[in-house]
């Protein structure tokens, strides 16, 4: 099983990293934020490699996270690196990520103040999919910025029309706390989702179900969000989906292995 959406922070950082990201107290974290936490939690919930995200929250730290994304990368841990939209040198920084083995880039328009189909992001999105990297943005809402449409679903919407070769995968089964609108709009297009943060939230099971059913199962991929999910609940939650096997196990690791590749 592959979870492709989590996160972990440098040792000396992690406690402090939960301690600002989890202060609305409403989403609680379930391991301690460092890579040996979510290695421990990894193998309590049968998951045998996951992706980690970054996020550059400020242009000075986009490098620094490419070397902790170097010095973590093992067989069981993918990272992603990011990079700021104010950083001018964006190009000779993606060109580091593709030449270091790293698959793709974390992009959060709250965090790093842009929206998502600002025309000023547009050659940021060409040069990422002309280098092969794989683009996870976040999508919907943020617990943090709950009336913020800066990743709203139809602004993901008209990025996935205007860059239909950039591999896209939208977080969140499409767009936090946007369901409806991902199950208007973004179910069924050639765009992937993770399915982080969605089984807990969502107030329909039922729309879940309609969304997973309209979308195509080649185009769906399992994640947690962890620290702020409990891995292994989430892992038993995707059984629970009523689909048949073979579309489970692209969610849990054929969709993975074949967009890592």
């Amino acid at each position: 099983m592959i979870d492709f959406h989590t996160h972990a922070f440098p040792d000396h950082i992690a406690p402090e990293a939960l301690k600002t990201l989890s202060k609305n107290k409403s989403i609680p974290y379930y391991s301690d934020g460092t890579v040996s936490g979510l290695l421990g939690s990894m193998d309590a919930a049968g998951i045998d490699r996951s992706v980690v995200l970054s996020i550059a929250t400020k242009p000075s730290q986009t490098r620094n996270i490419i070397d902790w994304c170097l010095k973590i990368k093992s067989g069981r841990l993918i990272p992603f690196a990011s990079v700021h939209p104010s950083n001018g040198d964006y190009k000779e920084i993606i060109a580091r990520i593709r030449g270091e083995g790293i698959p793709g880039i974390k992009l959060h328009p709250m965090y790093q103040d842009f929206k998502s189909d600002d025309e000023k992001m547009f050659p940021l999105y060409e040069m990422i999919g002309a280098s092969g990297l794989i683009l996870l943005i976040h999508s919907g809402k943020d617990i943090a910025f709950p009336d913020d449409d800066r990743a709203a679903v139809g602004r993901i919407l008209r990025v996935r029309e205007k860059f239909p070769a950039l591999k896209i995968v939208a977080a969140h089964t499409g767009g936090w706390r946007s369901w409806k609108e991902v199950y208007e709009q973004l179910a069924g297009k050639d765009i992937y989702f993770d399915i982080s943060m969605t089984s807990s939230y969502i107030k329909s099971p039922e729309l879940f179900h309609d969304i997973i059913k309209k979308h195509s199962p080649d185009r769906l991929l399992f994640g947690t969000d962890s620290p702020w999910a409990d891995q292994k609940k989430e892992a038993g939650l995707l059984e629970t989906i009523d689909i048949d096997r073979d579309a489970k196990d692209k969610i849990k690791f054929k969709n993975a292995l074949e967009l890592l590749s």
